[in-house]
């Protein structure tokens, strides 16, 4: 009997579950699912932006998404007045302060290529959340005001950049503005960041003289008009720097000055080397204007080119490396209420090899149990999509109902445990008191969240069962209270708690020992519980700290959470 096309197929899908495949078409498919990951990860560029408060970081990602095509139109984030905030900044307090108080992810493709942008907060009271940040990016940009130099802030971010050898751009920014020559900004960043600068682009003036960027590595000439908020200015080809045709366009002096500049430069910097940049050992440098969407295009193009595609990550057992066939991910940050109306809590997992997919069963390492995520995220600031696979380098975000913790990690099988992220001792401690006695399990559960996400660190007191709130910086406080009563219906008030550091006490091997059992005696009043519930010790003085190490010998203190 003849057999319709249908049945054929019918037949042949249930031969193929009975009958096995010949080992050489296994060995094919196994190679283009190889190749094809190879291909995806080599398309991936994940990156921090970093910067003191204030350089532009959040204009410059908002100007990053303009030219990926994400977005058709940059929100100013200067002015409170204006109701549109930054595309990056989704938090209501933020768009209030007109700063970043959360890290946010954002993705969009460009020539090819799948960006993940991992914008920080650069104010130095949510320095943790912008260290915690840096563990799950692959390179780093770093924003620089032509007129402030190098900050403060700056310094200490760099300085953990430079620990782990993460490769650094730096973008010189707000040209437009009056400012510092570019070659003492360029000393300045040498010196104070300890950083091997080579310019890729230069600016034709600063300030009231700018004209525009020459662009090194591209070898053309970007002019500059002081109308291009929306639209994307058009580059010329330049090849001769020598040629008449430059006087006429940026004028004789400019001309001359440029030339001049050209020529130190190349005297004084060493040419670009792409091993050393992705070493850790060379800081390529950009001018530009992040306001005015200048001579972003020319950092956006390099990048895309010269940028390392996901790295390998040190776990506690080996070395995973992004072309591993098997999953592997950890946990650098939760989120709770990105919906506010949806008392979502959303865990944000860096994928460090093979490919996440929707509805896989997944090891939670930590609590040894198989997880299924039905609805995998990926982001676009506030904006999320349920996306079926993703792979090494992404961002995904995870609908938690509790099971995540900040340094958890994910994977098929293997016990692997990421090397974690720790909780440093935190600089401020306050008592957190209840407002509002009818709203107890609103404030309860507020807290327990807002603590998992690492927004600050609770510590329970052992003798009264007292909470004491621990963070880097006093704004933190702000802005717990503002999202407890925006977002979970608690109010809250504090009271000081005179602390000088928190120390993680750890315990000896025998927890009857005498000299432990006398130093939990004598300072009970200044012992606490973390959220894991490690012993800690809240000392109010650096004095305490040594008459604590002299009279106990054999008890260890530690200054982070991880020891």
């Amino acid at each position: 009997p003849k057999l319709s096309i249908n049945s054929l197929f019918f037949l042949f899908s249930i031969y193929k579950y009975f009958v096995p495949l010949p080992p050489i078409y296994k060995s094919a498919n196994q190679q283009i699912n190889t190749m094809s990951l190879k291909q995806e990860i080599q398309k991936r560029r994940t990156f921090g932006i970093i910067s003191h408060p204030d350089a532009g970081k959040t204009t410059l990602t908002e100007k990053l998404l303009l030219f990926g095509g994400a977005i058709q139109e940059a929100g100013a984030v200067k002015s409170n007045k204006i109701k549109k905030g930054a595309t990056s900044d989704f938090m209501e307090i933020e768009r209030q302060r007109g700063i970043s108080v959360a890290t946010s992810v954002l993705a969009f493709n460009y020539k090819e290529h799948k960006i993940n942008i991992l914008d920080t907060p650069g104010h130095k009271d949510f320095a943790e959340d912008t260290f915690r940040t840096l563990t799950a990016v692959d390179s780093v940009i770093v924003v620089i005001d032509v007129a402030k130099g190098v900050e403060e802030q700056t310094g200490k971010l760099v300085e953990v950049c430079r620990m782990r050898n993460i490769p650094m751009i730096v973008f010189i920014n707000k040209l437009d503005r009056e400012g510092k020559d570019a070659f003492d900004l360029l000393d300045e960043v040498e010196q104070k960041l300890g950083l091997k600068v080579t310019p890729l682009s230069f600016p034709i003036g600063i300030g009231y003289d700018f004209k525009g960027i020459y662009n090194i590595w591209e070898k053309n000439i970007n002019l500059f008009s002081g109308d291009s908020r929306k639209n994307i200015e058009e580059t010329i080809a330049f090849n001769d720097i020598n040629s008449p045709e430059l006087e006429r366009i940026i004028s004789e002096r400019s001309a001359a000055n440029l030339r001049s500049d050209l020529e130190l430069v190349y005297e004084v910097y060493p040419k670009f080397d792409r091993e050393a940049y992705l070493n850790g050992e060379q800081q390529p440098v950009f001018f530009g204007s992040a306001l005015n969407n200048f001579g972003v295009r020319e950092l956006l193009d390099c990048f895309v080119e010269i940028a390392p595609s996901p790295r390998p990550k040190a776990s506690e057992e080996r070395i995973v490396n992004p072309d591993e066939p098997s999953f592997t991910g950890f946990v650098f940050k939760i989120h709770a209420n990105m919906d506010p109306n949806h008392r979502d809590r959303l865990a944000f997992v860096k994928i460090v090899s093979g490919t996440f997919e929707r509805n896989k069963p997944y090891l939670h390492t930590r609590l040894g149990k198989k997880l299924k995520f039905s609805s995998p995220n990926a982001f676009f600031a506030e904006k999320k999509e349920v996306v079926d696979i993703s792979y090494a380098g992404d961002i995904v975000g995870l609908h938690d109902t509790g099971n995540f913790k900040i340094g958890d990690t994910l994977t098929e099988g293997e016990m692997l445990h990421f090397k974690g992220i720790p909780s440093f001792s935190p600089e401020h401690f306050r008592y957190i008191n209840n407002a509002d006695p009818l709203k107890s399990k609103q404030l309860e559960k507020g807290i327990d969240q807002l603590m998992d996400e690492g927004v600050a660190q609770l510590f329970k007191l052992d003798f009264n069962g007292r909470k004491v709130i621990g963070t880097v910086g006093a704004l933190q406080y702000e802005v717990i209270q503002y999202r407890l009563e925006h977002e979970y219906g608690a109010k809250c008030s504090y009271e000081n708690f005179p602390i000088y550091k928190a120390c993680w006490v750890e315990a000896p091997e025998n927890p009857k020992d005498p000299e432990y059992l006398d130093f939990l005696r004598v300072k009970q009043k200044f012992l606490a519980r973390d959220k894991q519930n490690q012993l800690v010790f809240l000392a109010d003085s650096a004095f305490s700290i040594e008459m604590v190490k002299q009279k106990y010998p054999n008890l260890k203190l530690h200054f982070t959470s991880e020891y």
